[in-house]
């Protein structure tokens, strides 16, 4: 099927209605210009999915997208020609003084009516989020590298409310130039003049339970799977579910992923134990209780972290959790038992308790055949227990994804031998890669976790370095590259490394966790089509580290290796069957 694309402008949106919740339009906007990719995509959708859904009632959920004003990119250019802001941002200085110049900054007076009537009608949480020009395009989908900032909009009086969405309006212009952002233009080759922000204005979907306001879950579903275990394959997609916000699952947490023909499988594991360290130990929520800080430059200000048992005290572990049973070894779905949770959502994937994954697989055919791609897509649920209430689907985002379907053969010889750097058969990606002449490595003989952070800003000055040369590398390292977690993982931003062309995650003992597919991270390696080879410790294959010792060596740092090599690589992905080789 011929790709669609995803393209929606103001004209086919109606304007905002200062009585917000009274008005039957869900998705409206404020000022002129365009709407940004984000909105874009949601506003295409929307028709699609309501129609559908108004005709074909889902037993039990109501699918919805939820309310959402946007402010279009005039609005954007207005602040900062007001404000003189480009003189800051051409000077390339750091997050700090872009942030403190933007909170500064004088909001646009014409704009002022409209967000004001907004706040004074709205008393739920908000999500302030980025839609950007080039956001969520296809090659080049800026996913996760502008701001979110969720505000509690509990306060009792309305200034104080007023002033808290204009200062997260302000932080997520001010994204558009933070360093990270800045990388990653250059890494795709545009120029921040390209670039023009809106912003989504947009309900939090949850409830209160006491000072947090969150889902009962989140998701991440793609309609393919680059990643397939056990009798999965790559067509029938994946979904990552996470109890709470799902800035775990974009941040590349701990979450719970299946394939959705398959909700009942489980990842392998060694013993019923080792699930608690392969699952989900805290969630975010939106704090609603005493105010933090004045912080109006950090996007997680008015974010807090609960643990499982913050989340069992709130009674909503019942259809997230099961429990361990240390004495046998075993694992119970539910809450019923005495022992340590674990958050595998066994009560609504295996027991069907509600119908949730069958709606999933609805709404990926629905959008792949709306945009004409495989697509991935964001989504939070509330779950009422009560039979004569349905739960709530709230539809967050689609973006496309890029999946390569071209027929690379690779023969089980080209797998072994002398030649061979490395080999797996958990590869992301497809296509055959010749011109890599430069590896950049962590050094497996000096690595521990808790040195993640310093070799993620390592990495970035190697990557600075690469790029003015206009070289690219292959990147080798430990665990899961993205993650906002150091100990799974280097928490690198794409800009740190954004010179590699083809990555590869080594698992070792004390870092052993599989991939976050619905990660921003991940889908930016996708968009990219970046090749990502995963090579377990305990696999077949192993990584010659001793050949890459002896290459000449034009770079290092504490932790980080640069070699260059004496002819490029030959990198072959067969993207069919999930394994590559990368041959010296």
């Amino acid at each position: 099927m011929p790709k669609k694309g995803i393209h929606i402008s103001v004209n086919d949106l109606p304007r905002f209605d200062r009585d917000f919740f009274g008005s039957t339009d869900s998705i409206s906007y404020i000022g002129s210009g365009s709407i940004g990719g984000k909105a874009s995509g949601l506003a295409f959708i929307k028709n699609k999915l309501v129609s559908f859904f108004e005709d074909n009632p889902f037993r039990g959920i109501d699918v919805i997208i939820p309310r959402m004003v946007i402010i279009a990119t005039d609005v954007f250019d207005s602040f900062m020609k007001l404000n003189n802001l480009h003189e800051i941002v051409d000077s390339d200085v750091d997050d700090d003084r872009v942030a403190h110049a933007f909170g500064q900054a004088q909001f646009p007076a014409e704009m002022v009516g409209d967000l004001r009537a907004l706040i004074t009608s709205v008393h739920t949480p908000l999500a302030v989020r980025s839609s950007s020009l080039l956001e969520d395009a296809m090659y080049e989908p800026f996913a996760g590298v502008y701001a979110t900032k969720m505000i509690p909009n509990n306060q009792p009086d309305i200034d104080t409310r007023f002033k808290r969405l204009i200062d997260a309006i302000k932080f997520v212009y001010a994204s558009t130039y933070f360093k990270s952002a800045r990388d990653y233009h250059r890494a795709a080759g545009r120029s921040t003049a390209d670039e023009k922000m809106a912003v989504i204005i947009q309900e939090v979907v949850g409830r209160r339970y006491n000072d947090r306001f969150y889902p009962h879950l989140s998701g991440v579903a793609r309609s393919y799977n680059f990643y397939p275990m056990g009798k999965a394959v790559p067509d029938e997609g994946v979904v990552d579910l996470a109890l709470g916000l799902g800035k775990t699952i974009v941040d590349g947490g701990l979450v719970w992923s299946y394939s959705p023909a398959h909700p009942r499988a489980v990842p392998p594991a060694g013993s019923a134990g080792e699930f608690l360290k392969m699952t989900q130990t805290n969630f975010w929520a939106v704090n609603m209780g005493k105010p933090p800080a004045y912080d109006p430059m950090r996007e997680t200000e008015y974010l807090t972290k609960g643990e499982l048992s913050d989340a069992e005290y709130d009674g909503t572990l019942k259809y997230a959790a099961s429990t361990y049973r240390p004495a046998d070894d075993r694992i119970v779905m539910g809450v019923g038992a005495d022992g340590p949770r674990l958050i595998n959502f066994a009560p609504i994937l295996v027991a069907d308790l509600l119908p949730i994954n069958d709606l999933i697989i609805k709404i990926l055919k629905l959008c792949d055949e709306a945009v004409g791609s495989e697509v991935e897509v964001e989504f939070a649920m509330i779950i009422h227990s009560k039979s004569d209430k349905p739960s709530t689907f709230g539809f967050l985002q689609v973006r496309p994804m890029v999946v390569s379907h071209s027929k690379i053969d690779l023969t089980d010889e080209e797998m072994t031998g002398d030649n061979v750097l490395l080999a797996s058969d958990r590869v992301l990606g497809n296509g055959i890669f010749e011109n890599i002449e430069d590896v950049i490595f962590v050094d497996p003989d000096n690595f521990e976790a808790k040195n993640t952070r310093q070799i993620a800003m390592q990495l970035s000055e190697l990557n600075k370095k690469i790029l003015d040369e206009k070289r690219n590398y292959l990147l080798i390292g430990f665990g899961r590259w993205g993650s906002s977690d150091p100990w799974l993982g280097t928490p690198v931003e794409w800009g740190q490394i954004s010179g590699a062309r083809a990555i590869v995650e080594a698992t070792i003992p004390g870092m052993n966790v599989e991939l976050s597919q619905g990660s921003h991270f991940f889908h930016n390696i996708t968009s990219f089509q970046i090749c990502y080879f995963s090579v377990h410790y305990t696999g077949e294959h192993k990584i010659d580290w001793a050949w890459l010792q002896k290459q000449k060596e034009v770079g290092r740092t504490e932790f980080v290796k640069h070699v260059r090599l004496e002819k490029p690589l030959l990198i072959k992905v067969d993207g069919r069957h999930s394994r590559g080789v990368i041959l010296t």
